[in-house]
């Protein structure tokens, strides 16, 4: 539908959109076009197949290119949402892990709320051929999924895009007001998060935890994980629980040396 009036100021901003392995220029320049139909403009794409700038991407954004020109390009997805508090995994297949499922119209409320209360929110959408995989599934918060015939739920990204850029913008009626989180700290963003992962399995892997069981050990992350993402942690939760992992560790080490200690 034409209908663009340039007299108008456009609404700008609202929660990050992350394209996980695009493999398609037009798909990226389609989801840039009805991301900025409903006022989105942080675009963030991981590895996109074809390269980086991409032509044919910046021919279907019909002058929602300037949503292109200030995307950013990362080459893990842990980097792409590591500024984020909150994100959210649009998928359609079930995954069998125990996370929250919301709707696109669920989660554009519970974005209002974040957004107003100054955290940083962001949608992963994975490639156009099997979506996102369960590694970058874990490191959401929730997972988004569009009520959909149940014979036949794919979306092409571009209509994923469309359908969450929607519901954001028309949940624009005033939020509530956040409730201040305790000892007015924030909620841990998602670089904190992956740094206290990585600093649990490290310690783990060294304690022998895994030894015995190396076949299940993604599974296992994958549920360790799952644990400390329902929890919901503020950035002084992450530091405890990593300060506890440091003195479990160092016990370990003056144990197996006692001249250490």
């Amino acid at each position: 539908m034409a209908g663009t009036d340039r007299s108008r100021s456009p609404t700008l901003g609202g929660p990050s959109v992350i394209l996980v392995r695009p493999q398609l220029g037009e798909n990226i320049g389609a989801a840039a076009r009805a991301m900025f139909n409903f006022g989105l403009t942080d675009l963030r794409i991981v590895e996109p197949r074809d390269g980086w700038p991409n032509d044919t991407a910046l021919a279907m954004a019909s002058r929602a290119d300037h949503v292109l020109a200030q995307a950013q390009v990362y080459r893990k997805t842990e980097h792409a949402i590591a500024d984020l508090n909150r994100v959210f995994a649009a998928t359609a297949r079930r995954r069998g892990m125990l996370k929250p499922v919301v709707t696109p119209r669920q989660a554009a409320a519970e974005m209002r709320v974040q957004l107003a209360g100054e955290q940083k929110v962001g949608v992963m959408f994975g490639p156009e051929r099997a979506g996102l995989d369960n590694a970058e599934v874990v490191l959401a918060d929730a997972v988004l999924a569009v009520p959909a015939n149940p014979g036949y739920s794919s979306l092409n990204l571009a209509q994923a895009v469309l359908l969450v850029g929607y519901e954001w913008f028309q949940a624009a009626d005033p939020a509530p007001d956040p409730a201040p989180p305790a000892g007015d700290n924030r909620p841990a963003t998602k670089r904190e998060m992956v740094q206290l992962f990585e600093h649990l399995e490290a310690e783990l892997d060294a304690g022998g935890y895994f030894q015995n069981i190396a076949a299940k050990r993604p599974s296992m992350v994958r549920n360790i994980r799952n644990i400390f993402q329902r929890a919901e942690l503020l950035e002084q939760d992450v530091r405890t629980l990593r300060g506890v992992i440091r003195a479990l560790a160092d016990r370990r080490a003056r144990d197996q040396d006692p001249a250490a200690g």
